[in-house]
């Protein structure tokens, strides 16, 4: 079977439709603007060398390791058995496989197996029904519930409550919108969660669970871009935070947490949850908190509450998500100093 991969972009359509001859592209494939997520065709070629006989939509968040197939159209297995070629041979960890049209047995018969569908709200969920993922080396043991956020604000808060039913503390069943938002009002810093609130919201959600907070600043964060006025009060409430984990004996670790902790901590059956910046996966400079619960060779595996819609990012990308160890180094520098934070949580 014989390949190639070229770049995809609406204007260039004839063409595709050209040599896809008689096949039929989904429309989704042109409905938002996929360029951040550097879509590209991979397809299989005919006998002519000229025309295809399959061809797969393909992109991925950048500094990321994986490729999603959005669909393919044609000879569906070719197709996918040549995406999961590709894939390997850049090195990534895995190919994930929306939905729209992909059945179970299909998935299965190519070595897909599926991903647990999202617990997010039905009128805050986007994305397909299904999906799907073929890991292409060892290393993931569990898959945790995913639970996309619905505000703009709650994400350090659904860290929290994933980390916890993925560790069995807190029923599937109870991640919904009632146990989002009183988890952020607990740990708000309005609207953020700083590091040492949510810390110490979490250790009162669960008080025989041990919680460390890592934080190699001596200074209130997540403030720069409020006005001064705003910046006060708030920093004002991030010194009670820190009052608080002092009476509750929630520990609060200066050092800058490295990759090589965080691995280390996740082998012992810890979750981290890790702030990061979203200008490399998704393109502006934004804290986030996103949840770190496993690795595979190369890379560490995050849950990521968000999803950008508006670039055909779903919860199928957020989902299991494998980040090469330096990326995740780069991301988890934020403001202008370059601080870090982080919350871990072990077992009881």
């Amino acid at each position: 079977m014989q390949s190639i991969v070229v770049p995809f972009d609406p204007a260039t359509s004839p063409t595709l439709s050209g040599r896809l001859g008689h096949l039929e592209v989904p429309e989704r494939w042109h409905t938002v603007d996929r360029s951040a997520h550097a879509p590209h065709i991979v397809a299989v070629l005919g006998g002519d060398g000229e025309n295809w006989t399959a061809a797969a939509l393909v992109s991925a968040r950048p500094h990321t390791a994986y490729l999603k197939i959005v669909d393919a159209v044609g000879d569906v297995p070719a197709a996918v058995e040549a995406v999961v070629a590709h894939a390997r041979q850049q090195g990534l960890a895995q190919v994930k496989w929306e939905g729209w049209t992909a059945s179970p047995e299909d998935a299965a018969a190519l070595g897909f197996v599926p991903l647990r569908p999202p617990h997010t709200p039905a009128e805050k969920a986007a994305g397909p029904d299904a999906g799907y993922v073929c890991w292409l080396h060892d290393g993931l043991t569990t898959e945790p519930p995913y639970y996309g956020q619905t505000t703009h604000f709650t994400c350090g808060a659904v860290t929290a409550l994933v980390a916890q039913a993925h560790a069995g503390k807190l029923p599937t069943e109870a991640l919904d919108r009632e146990a989002e938002l009183t988890l952020w009002r607990d740990a708000t810093n309005f609207p953020a969660c700083e590091p040492v609130g949510l810390g110490v919201a979490v250790r009162r959600a669960w008080p025989s669970t041990p919680v460390t907070v890592h934080l190699d600043v001596n200074r209130p964060v997540l403030l720069d871009h409020y006005p001064e006025d705003d910046q006060e009060w708030r920093a004002v409430l991030q010194r009670t935070s820190r009052a608080q984990a002092r009476e509750i004996g929630l520990p609060i670790d200066a050092q800058r947490l490295s990759m090589t902790a965080i691995r280390g901590a996740l082998a012992r059956g810890e979750h981290v949850l890790h702030l990061v910046s979203l200008a490399r996966m998704q393109g502006f400079d934004v804290p986030h908190w996103v949840l770190c619960h496993g690795t595979v060779p190369g890379a560490i595996v995050i849950e990521d509450p968000w999803a950008n819609e508006s670039t055909g990012d779903t919860w199928v990308d957020a989902h299991l998500l494998p980040v090469p160890d330096t990326s995740l180094d780069t991301m988890a520098t934020v403001e202008a100093d370059g601080f870090r934070g982080a919350v871990t949580i072990a077992a009881p």
